[in-house]
């Protein structure tokens, strides 16, 4: 079974989001090995931080998320340059993962601040959820959805229609 990992910086605090999120990983599992890893945020003191000190703070977070990528995963990350897909398109992706016996692959939403260079220039897709700015804790529900939808598609079930 496919391993896909959802790497998030920052915790769910909105009840109604961790509860959508909470029932398309339980749907999931019947597709593949989920899980979601949660890394802290880094902490930034002054509310008007510097360029330097965020990006400070995102080598911190970057540290942190691409320890925790498994060997061999294909990294995707959301940003905002990556490329806007569809459905079908996502659903492709994880079929030729799963096709190609290196199945791993690893999505990551970075912090309120982005992602720092690093991270993007390790991923080997970048994905754009379009050009709107969608808090953190929506965009793990979004990509979360979107991934059992792919998964359904992949295995010709309704549930895309």
């Amino acid at each position: 079974m496919q391993n896909i990992d959802l790497i998030c910086i920052g915790k769910m605090n909105a009840a109604y989001f961790a509860a959508g999120v909470a029932e398309y990983q339980k749907r999931l599992g019947g597709f593949c090995n989920f899980r979601i890893i949660e890394l802290p945020e880094a902490t930034i003191a002054d509310k008007n931080a510097s360029d330097k000190q965020i990006a400070k703070a995102l080598q911190k977070e970057a540290d942190a998320i691409l320890a925790s990528v498994r060997k061999g995963a294909y990294l995707v990350a959301l940003c905002v340059e990556g490329k806007q897909i569809s459905s079908e398109d996502l659903a492709a992706l994880l079929a030729e993962r799963a096709g190609s016996g290196a199945g791993d692959i690893a999505f990551v939403i970075g912090s309120s601040h982005g992602l720092d260079d690093r991270v993007k220039k390790a991923a080997q897709a970048r994905i754009s959820m379009g050009r709107i700015t969608l808090p953190h804790q929506l965009a793990r529900l979004v990509l979360t959805e979107q991934l059992y939808r792919a998964c359904t598609i992949n295995a010709g079930m309704k549930y895309h229609k």
